[in-house]
């Protein structure tokens, strides 16, 4: 409720007064299909697809195109009972351990037909993973809760990407926990495009473990939906760690997200830098809520965090509140936000360079939102949300 601090600037009360199905797999592929070739995103042919039908694994419309020897995917179930079932029972639900949090218990309550995802050692996965989320609402209001483990054994590399799409005039809720394990020297490259519907809510929890020296680089893109609520956590379990986290929030309309950061810092010589930007509209809310702890041991400890905001409208409203809690020495850590309106003077300039003030205004916007889109390192999906972008800031 409004009374825990946590969530005190989302009112996650009001998604629960819906009375929902819990998620089943429809049985018409073939319908199946034709919803996922609408969504599919640029460059998907190439890529590593799972997908899950109101958060359930559907292997059936997965497609897996790299080898064996690059990437392993099971069913939970199936993982539990394998050759990996000590990396399963090590690693599944560590996350309950560091937060504790009510819908993230509530996801551990049911979980089923989740997936588990095993990087080996040495391998660098040249086809990026892409986590399709289908919700069907045409029935009933919809509640999908996928659960995903994911672990990158030494010196493995991967990208991974995740979206969701919601079919149906009915109203969804996707209640998600993906935990990830970084091994050594492993490097992970982490995206999370959020363009579903307006009748769509999600929260949605990314526990970051990184339990040695690794790299770990997380881009959340926040542009359509109801009410939004990203939980990223990062623990730097080892020394020597390296985490950068960016976000970007374009809002209209009544779109309301809350970005809640962590960044624990439990060894020394590790870095970290975080950076959202948000741009809102209408009569949207953004919340940026950012923590980093730095704990007696993290001694070198480099932690930085930003965030910016724009306004567009008397509508519009933005939550921002940046926290260190730091209790080594020697360290360097930093943060701070601001929340203002566009350059009247740079509008001005534009303009007399022979510029309309529409044109001018979405230069300027873009040129703000590019800081955190140019760290989406693959092209297609980079370019996509360029696109997406743009033809917002067109309009």
């Amino acid at each position: 409720t409004a009374k825990n601090e946590e969530w005190r600037f989302t009112p996650i009360g009001k998604l629960f007064t819906h009375e929902y199905a819990l998620g089943s797999k429809p049985d018409a592929e073939l319908l199946l299909r034709n919803q996922l070739e609408s969504v599919r995103l640029p460059g998907s042919g190439e890529a590593n697809e799972l997908v899950f039908v109101n958060g359930k694994y559907h292997s059936g419309l997965s497609a897996i195109r790299s080898a064996k020897t690059e990437m392993e995917v099971q069913d939970l179930e199936s993982a539990l009972r394998g050759a990996h079932k000590d990396l399963v029972l090590e690693s599944l639900g560590k996350s309950s351990t560091t937060v504790r949090d009510g819908l993230q218990a509530l996801n551990t309550s049911f979980i089923s037909e989740g997936v588990f995802l095993l990087f080996p050692k040495n391998r660098e996965v040249e086809r990026p993973v892409i986590f399709y989320h289908l919700i069907d609402a045409s029935q009933n209001h919809a509640l999908a809760q996928p659960r995903i483990l994911v672990y990158l054994q030494e010196r493995a590399s991967v990208q991974i990407i995740e979206t969701s799409f919601t079919t149906g005039a009915m109203d969804s809720f996707t209640n998600e926990v993906m935990e990830v394990v970084v091994d050594r020297n492993a490097r992970l490259h982490y995206y999370s495009l959020q363009q579903d519907r307006a009748g769509a809510s999600q929260v949605h929890t990314v526990h970051i473990r990184q339990i040695a020296r690794s790299f770990v680089h997380g881009v959340t893109i926040s542009l359509d939906g109801a009410v939004i609520r990203n939980n990223t956590n990062l623990i730097l379990e080892a020394e020597g760690c390296e985490s950068h986290l960016y976000g970007l929030y374009l809002l209209k309309g009544e779109t309301h997200v809350d970005n809640h950061t962590l960044v624990d810092n439990q060894k020394p010589n590790c870095y970290s830098n975080e950076f959202y930007k948000g741009i809102l509209d209408g009569h949207a809310t953004g919340v940026f809520n950012g923590k980093i702890f730095v704990r007696p041991d993290a001694q070198k400890t480099n932690a930085y965090q930003s965030n910016k905001n724009i306004l567009l409208s008397d509508g519009a409203t933005i939550n921002t509140k940046p926290q260190l809690e730091i209790f080594a020495d020697d360290v360097k850590c930093s943060h701070g936000c601001t929340v203002g309106q566009l350059d009247p003077e740079a509008l001005f300039y534009l303009q007399s360079r022979g510029v309309s003030r529409d044109h001018a205004r979405s230069m300027l916007l873009n040129a703000f939102a590019s800081d955190i889109v140019d760290q989406i390192k693959w092209e297609p999906l980079r370019e996509s949300v360029q696109e997406s972008i743009a033809r917002r800031l067109s309009v």
